[in-house]
């Protein structure tokens, strides 16, 4: 497994832009599809986006879709959340987090950070 610490959250107005890091230890960063998701106060965690290993490879939830970009450089051990027009609705802790499939399951994924706030206010 590898240990997952998120980064980048914090307090945005409407329409503005943040971005997350999820910095991954160990060597077997590579091995890992690496997923975001989110949870609002009272809800599920919900998936937002994912990315294979190799990066080719990218998928987005439909409600953050032409909005957040998911890149990682695997010679840093990181992965990004680029988070652009952001919404009120997008006001959740996110989560990073490491897996064998490309899935949109959390179930499915192994290694998770301890999660970052977002805050976007009107």
């Amino acid at each position: 497994q590898v240990q997952l610490v998120e980064s980048g959250g914090g307090l945005v107005q409407a329409g503005g832009s943040l971005r997350l890091s999820c910095a991954a230890s160990g060597r077997t960063f590579m091995r890992y599809n690496m997923g975001w998701f989110r949870q609002a106060p009272g809800k599920e965690r919900e998936f937002v986006a994912v990315i294979s290993w190799s990066g080719i490879t990218t998928s987005y939830a439909g409600s953050v879709k032409g909005r957040f970009t998911i890149s990682r450089d695997n010679g840093k051990n990181t992965v990004y959340l680029q988070m652009n027009n952001l919404k009120l609705e997008d006001t959740a802790v996110y989560y990073c987090a490491a897996g064998r499939e490309i899935t949109t399951l959390p179930a499915s994924y192994e290694s998770w950070g301890q999660g970052t706030q977002v805050t976007v206010s009107s």
